[in-house]
This record gives C-alpha cells, structure tokens and sequence, in this order.
C-alpha cells in the first residue's frame, strides 16, 4: 500500500486547509529571510557595525533552532494548528518590533523573536501539509516555503528604496502581513487532533514505518539543501567582490540559486518523478562544489551564475526528496518532530561559510569544496544503491 493510502487527509478539513497552510509558509519564509535586504540600509542609517548584523543571522539561528526541534515535537501531541499559526504570530510581531527599534539591542531582540516564529511554523507546517495531502502536499511546502525565502528580500529590496520610510516600512508590511495571513488561516482552517497515544492503526503503520527509516533516508538529503545555497550567495559573491562589489551580487546569487529551486520542485512534482531526484540533487550538489573549487579566489561572472544555477537545482532537489522521504516513512504521530529533524539538518548549512572562513587559512580555498563534492558525490551513490536494493 502507498504511503498516501496509509496516511489519509484529515477529516472535514475544508478544500481551503492546504492553500491557508502554504499561504502561511510562504509568508514566515518571506518573513524570516527579508533582513538580508535591511543590512544595507541598517549600516548605512543606524550604522551598525558588521559584527552586530552578523550577530542578528546568529541569535535567529538560536531561536530558530529550538522552534524547530520543539515545535515538530509539540504539534504531533496538540495539534499543528495551534503550533502553526503560534510561531507565524510571532514572526509577525518579531517584525514589528523592528519598526521602531532598530538598534542593536532591538534588531537582536526582534531576530530572535523572527527566528522562534519561524521555526515553530516551518517544521509543524510542512508536517501539517503532509497530513493534508501525503507527498503532494509536503513538497508544495517546500517549495512555497523556498519561494517566500527568495521572495522576502526582493519585496523588501523594493520596500527599502521606494517608501518613504525605508527602516520602518519593510518590517511593517511583513509583520502585518504575517498577522492578517495567521488570522485568515485561523478562520479557513479546521482544529487539527494530536497524537497522545499509539492507537492501533499507529501501530500496524509502525511496523513499515520508523523515525530511524525516515532519518536515515532524509538526513543525507537535508546536509546538501542549504549548504547549495550558502556556497553560492556567500562564498561565491564573495569571491566576484573584488570586480563587481554592492548588495545586487549576493541578491543576484540568492535569486538565481533559490529561484532555480523552486522552479525544479515545481517541475519534478509535475513530472511525478520519484526518488531518484534525490540522487541527481545531491550529485548536482557535487558538480557545484567542483566547479566552485576549480573556479578559485577569482571566479567569471559565466562562472559564478553557472554554478549557482547548479547548487540551486540541487537545492530544490534535495530539499524535494528530504520532506518526501519524511513522508513516505515517518510514522503520522512522529512526522512533526521528524520534520523538524529534518530542517535542523539543513539549516546546518548555514553555519557552512563561517567554518571555511575558519579552516581556510590551513586548508586553503580548494581543498574543502574538493571534500564537500566528495562527501555530496557518496550521498548520490549511497541513495542510488539503496533504491536499486529496494526497486
């Protein structure tokens, strides 16, 4: 029996429970990541130092992180409703304190509220989509969730430099956004039941599905998601800034790479392709290593959009397989903090540039992308042998 026969939607969920779910997504991605365009005009307006900004990516990590961990976890026990639309509550509110207080204590205090928001909705919502629809309704998550990362920082960037009132205005409309967009789900979407113990139907699913089968299949996909993309946004626009300096070069990085992602979620879904996608993402992950490793300190502009197109697709594909495998085998009163899981292993990849920029003056620029496509090369091989073993 498939997975989605195991796993039926919820009862009386209404026909507009999974648009409210995605249109949450999108909006907490569009909110979480939209700083990125606020550095500039923080530095250049209420001059804080790099060191405070960076800070601001650090403490969203912290509240992110235990969201994330936390949130999966209490959603399969109350309800994802509940957790959901919570933590997009407090994205929303995490913004608006931004609106006014924007020094360092405030824009550390707002990130921190931002990334808690964040990660209760990101992991809790994606499981909430599954329920909703099995694998159709978890890879709509992440690519919905992959479109309002890429989208933030392009409204925001257009916020930034047409209102009148560029600190005050781009946290304004993402946090009453967030706010109206929680409300409105509030309405269109029904209680959802926790899971508080294992009925008998939980137990006859368990016997084909385990957390240890689910990470074991996901966790590989999940270490090459935004690994992909921090190479190409960070270490490659890093790389080009000695000829082509400002912020369009990590926006035109993060809108090719992210961009490329969500466009090939959307393809393989419509493509109905299975799991050997995983196997091409994380390969793919590999070639965007190689090519970054042998394009050196001073990569070509050709260089550096090539391969964020690249480490995008692998992105999208990774992302896609991972949130499917967590499908496919978590058991239902697991899938929330197996999802959660699952998106602690890819925001690992965020903390990628700061471990180059640590062991490069030993290692040099070359040899840790040459080990990272080593690593992302055995991943593919290692999910083509077991799928052949079970095909």
């Amino acid at each position: 029996m498939s997975s989605r026969q195991s796993t039926p939607p919820l009862p009386h969920t209404g026909r507009f429970a999974l648009p409210a779910v995605l249109t949450v997504l999108f909006v907490t991605g569009w909110g979480a990541n939209h700083f990125a365009s606020m550095i500039p005009v923080l530095k250049s307006t209420e001059g804080l130092s790099s060191t405070v900004l960076d800070g601001a990516f650090g403490i969203y990590a912290i509240g992110l992180l235990p969201g994330l961990f936390g949130g999966g976890s209490l959603s399969d026990r109350v309800g994802r409703r509940p957790v959901v639309l919570t933590g997009a509550v407090l994205a929303g509110i995490g913004n608006l304190m931004m609106v006014g207080w924007h020094d360092a204590t405030g824009v550390l205090v707002g990130r921190l509220v931002v990334g808690l928001g964040a990660g209760l909705t990101i992991g809790a919502g994606t499981a909430w989509a599954a329920d909703l629809r099995g694998k159709s309704g978890a890879t709509l998550a992440g690519a919905l969730l992959t479109t309002g990362f890429a989208m933030g920082p392009v409204i925001t960037g257009l916020l930034a430099e047409l209102a009148p009132r560029p600190l005050a205005v781009p946290f304004l409309v993402s946090g009453i956004v967030s706010l109206l967009v929680a409300a409105v789900a509030t309405v269109l979407t029904p209680a959802t039941p926790g899971h508080h113990g294992p009925h008998r139907t939980d137990v006859d699913e368990d016997t084909r599905r385990s957390v240890g089968r689910a990470l074991s299949w996901s966790v590989p996909m999940a270490l090459w998601v935004f690994a992909s993309v921090t190479v190409a946004v960070v270490v490659l626009a890093a790389r080009i800034s000695d000829r082509y300096s400002g912020a369009w070069v990590p926006g035109v990085a993060a809108a090719v790479a992210l961009g490329t992602g969500v466009l090939i979620q959307f393809a393989v879904r419509r493509a109905h392709v299975g799991q050997t996608a995983g196997v091409v993402g994380a390969a793919l992950a590999a070639v965007g290593f190689t090519l970054t490793a042998l394009a050196g300190a001073h990569p070509s502009m050709p260089v550096f959009l090539v391969t964020s197109i690249v480490l995008g697709l692998a992105y999208g594909l990774c992302l896609r397989d991972g949130l499917m495998d967590v499908e496919a085998c978590a058991p239902v009163r697991s899938r929330g903090a197996v999802t959660g899981i699952f998106y602690v292993a890819c925001y690992l990849g965020f903390g990628l540039p700061v471990l180059l920029t640590t062991i490069t003056p030993w290692t040099g620029i070359t040899a840790p992308m040459v080990v990272l496509a080593v690593a992302a090369a055995i991943a593919s091989a290692q999910r083509a042998i077991r799928l052949r073993r079970i095909g």
